[in-house]
């Protein structure tokens, strides 16, 4: 099993991509603790899960708000209390924000985005960091999304916060490297949650007519599997990929599965990076270029 013996905290695991890395995580030999805002939600993942673990293997629940700092705070010591040490962070806990034109939606509502999305992303890297350090080991696992790579107009908050947790692994990749920390960041695809849900029931005025239809055929289709993201994330989390670090892997379209076979090329490069594209990348001069 790829994660035998060691120990995980996963954000958002009470449905959704959240619960199948769980999921995903208790089967290939981890112990975890998973949290969630929603008590309910976490004792029913927990109820399917707990007949799944052997040996010394633990899933713990805790209710948590990754955007609150004391919550988070509370989320870590509850692990370390629990398990000998710490292995994995899985920051997964995200959401869409409010859908529409950036002058018309609720502002509390983006900035909320922003907190889970971003800040709850670096709050708990923050809180896992000194041990970490301390063990001269860990794996920080972010979530990122299509709003990473390409506009999502009318879906502001989602998008600039997704950027912003790519921006984020890469500079904290770099901060950390001398600790023997990796950190590395999951596009998972389009999925067929309630995320997904959200956007079709916010209609194409909203959202927008093309990316609305985009959005039913995903669902049609019954969008990326969530096993995909889910075993990207085991791959970070094990000694598999130790080595690679700052980089944002699709879980649909790259074959990360061999990535390790290639970690010197990738440390001499920036590729699975968000980069800058000036005219001579594409072949085109512009001015004095």
């Amino acid at each position: 099993m790829k994660l035998d013996g060691r120990y995980a905290i996963i954000t958002g695991a009470g449905q959704g991509l959240g619960e199948a890395i769980a999921e995903r995580y208790v089967a290939e030999g981890a112990s975890v603790v998973i949290c969630a805002r929603n008590e309910v939600s976490l004792a029913s993942v927990r109820d399917r899960l707990v007949d799944r673990l052997s040996g010394d293997q633990q899933i713990i629940t805790q209710q948590a708000d990754v955007s609150a700092p004391a919550d988070v705070e509370g989320l870590v010591e509850t692990a370390l209390a629990n398990f000998p040490h710490l292995d994995i962070l899985v920051n997964n806990a995200g959401v869409y924000g409010p859908i529409g034109y950036l002058e018309t939606i609720d502002w509390d509502e983006w900035v909320q985005a922003i907190n889970i999305n971003l800040l709850g992303t670096v709050y708990a890297s923050r809180a896992v960091l000194p041990h970490f350090k301390s063990r001269g080991y860990g794996k920080i696992v972010n979530l990122s999304g299509g709003g990473a790579t390409g506009p999502l107009p009318r879906i502001s908050a989602y998008a600039a916060s997704k950027s912003a947790v790519v921006r984020f692994t890469e500079t904290l990749a770099v901060e950390v490297a001398d600790f023997g920390i990796e950190v590395n960041a999951i596009a998972p695809g389009a999925l067929a949650t309630r995320l997904l849900d959200e956007v079709i029931e916010a209609g194409p005025d909203r959202v927008g007519r093309e990316f609305h239809e985009r959005m039913l055929e995903v669902k049609a289709r019954g969008g990326t599997p969530l096993d995909a993201g889910a075993a990207l994330a085991v791959y970070l989390g094990s000694s598999e990929s130790d080595g690679i670090s700052g980089r944002l892997l699709s879980a649909e379209w790259d074959d990360w599965q061999s990535l390790h076979h290639y970690r010197e090329v990738l440390e001499k490069s920036d590729i699975y990076t968000l980069r800058r594209i000036v005219p001579a990348d594409r072949g085109v001069s512009l001015g004095d270029d």
